[in-house]
């Protein structure tokens, strides 16, 4: 005999099984969001108490919740009580002001009310035709978040003449931002060395720094670059870790000489390690040579560039061929919302434009729109432009600067209390509001035995639930990462992980 299933949910059918489903009944829709509002502000309100990383296991959920669905239905309030028992407990807790690791993702009240009206809308947005207010309301994110950054007008979809040549879109992550332009450039590099076909691919290579985010390296396996030609240049401390534009064109000019295309130069302003910069005017510059795509990843650091002091660092992005940069890491916008530019549309919709028969209309004939599906790998499209949108139009200008200048000041007096401590040293100098450091060798200590230490700091640090930090390695040597930017965090949230950090080092050192 087979087993029998005791969980009540699974067989138990409740009065509202005998009515007809109303998945959209508006009673329903009050009453449910009404909950969900509330558990979210608890949840933001309590979130500091809770352990950052939880302590669960893998298939922890399937354990306490049915391995099967459901076949009745149940009332919302028991969907709810199980994600406050058993989903909540094994979050690590990217909201909680203790959370120091990788970098934020931040969010706010208006992303998240923007996010919630969008779902609610449900469009797919694939042409203007089909989501009108919402192709509008991206385009005017975008161009208000262009200006905000002060790039050229040519990276922008309406400008005070009419529409513009450059445009923007809304994608999910950096990763895609890079696929999709990676595609363009292959394209355009293949039209231009007279490629019949794709036959020309297996000469056309790419570059980065050694810094650059792994997911680079993806893509230009995804677009089918040959994995022999994706040149990663090494960085050091000469240049605090940032892509040298002299050893760029040495690699460059020696593949030309080799019989190879340079087609794609990835710069990135604010590296994941390290937070390095790499010289975005010095890198267009030796790309232009060789009639090289140019991308600027500014995933994180880009909203810096909000900030007047911080502009210089994207100084130069005239000349770059496309940038990418995401609210939903520092600009408080929730994921997913990764926002790409580009200098010449037509250079990226004629690489992914498709255009079946059923999507045919009027308004895409008369030339005068985008449609977006044209700019990105897939057709359906979220309304992502909305919360970015409400967040520039419900916080100002001057709030959003006052948030990252926070953050900054904030990572900046992490910095000074860690130079303080003769225990410890800063390993490259801190850009926007990265820190990394480490315990430093002394006489007794070799760099091995210093690594080790710093990575034991790490896991007792973390495992206190008090807070969390990440890793990575620089100049082969394990170096902590202290990111700032937690939307709740606070100056004392800093001071007290600092406090922490110099209890556990002294409890491992006595």
């Amino acid at each position: 005999m087979g087993s029998i299933d005791t969980n009540p949910t699974a067989f138990s059918a409740f009065p509202d099984d005998d009515k007809p489903f109303q998945p959209l009944n508006t009673d329903d829709v009050r009453a449910y969001l009404h909950k969900a509002v509330d558990f979210i502000s608890d949840y933001y309100t309590n979130v500091e108490s809770m352990p950052v990383l939880p302590n669960v296991k893998p298939g922890y959920l399937q354990d306490q919740l049915s391995a099967s669905p459901p076949t009745y239905s149940a009332p919302f309030d028991v969907t709810m009580k199980e994600i406050r028992n058993s989903v909540v407990p094994g979050m690590t807790h990217w909201a909680s002001p203790n959370f120091f690791a990788f970098f934020p993702s931040t969010n706010s009240a208006a992303a998240i009310a923007g996010d919630l009206i969008a779902s609610a809308m449900n469009t797919v947005g694939f042409t203007w035709q089909a989501a009108p207010a919402a192709t509008e309301m991206e385009v005017l994110a975008l161009d208000w978040l262009a200006q905000l950054l002060r790039l050229p007008t040519t990276f922008m979809n309406r400008t005070s003449s009419g529409r513009g040549t450059g445009g923007g879109v809304i994608l999910g992550t950096t990763s895609e931002a890079m696929l999709v332009t990676l595609v363009a450039a292959r394209d355009a590099a293949l039209r231009r060395s007279g490629s019949i076909g794709v036959s020309g691919l297996p000469k056309l290579a790419v570059y980065a720094a050694d810094q650059t985010h792994s997911t680079f390296f993806k893509a230009c396996r995804l677009a089918g670059f040959d994995p022999a030609n994706i040149r990663s240049i090494r960085t050091g401390p000469e240049t605090d870790y940032g892509l040298d534009p002299v050893r760029l064109l040495e690699v460059m000019q020696a593949d030309v000489d080799a019989g190879l295309v340079p087609t794609y130069v990835c710069a990135t302003v604010g590296t994941t390690s390290s937070n390095a910069v790499d010289p975005v005017g010095a890198v267009a510059d030796v790309a232009a040579m060789f009639n090289a795509w140019v991308h600027v990843d500014a995933a994180y650091a880009g909203s810096a560039c909000i900030c007047p002091e911080f502009r210089h660092h994207l100084d130069g992005v005239e000349r770059v061929d496309s940038i990418s940069m995401s609210p939903h890491k520092w600009l408080m916008t929730c994921l997913d919302c990764t926002c790409l530019y580009v200098r010449d549309a037509h250079r990226l919709s004629d690489a992914l434009e498709t255009n079946p028969e059923y999507l045919k209309n009027d308004v895409t004939d008369s030339g005068e729109v985008t449609d977006l599906k044209d700019m990105q790998v897939g057709v359906g499209r979220r309304f992502r432009g909305l919360k970015l949108w409400m967040v520039m139009r419900t916080y100002g200008t001057a709030k959003l600067q006052e948030h990252i200048r926070s953050d900054v000041a904030m990572a900046k007096m992490f910095e000074d209390l860690v130079r303080d401590d003769d225990r410890f040293e800063i390993v490259v100098p801190r850009n926007f509001a990265l820190v990394c450091f480490r315990i430093k060798t002394n006489g007794s200590m070799t760099e091995e035995e210093a690594d080790e230490a710093n990575r034991v700091l790490m896991e007792n640090l973390n495992k206190t639930g008090k807070a969390y930090l990440a890793h990575t390695v620089v100049g082969d040597r394990f170096v902590l990462r202290f990111a700032v930017g937690s939307s709740l965090q606070e100056e004392r949230h800093v001071r007290s992980a600092w406090e922490l950090i110099k209890k556990t080092t002294s409890e491992m050192m006595d």
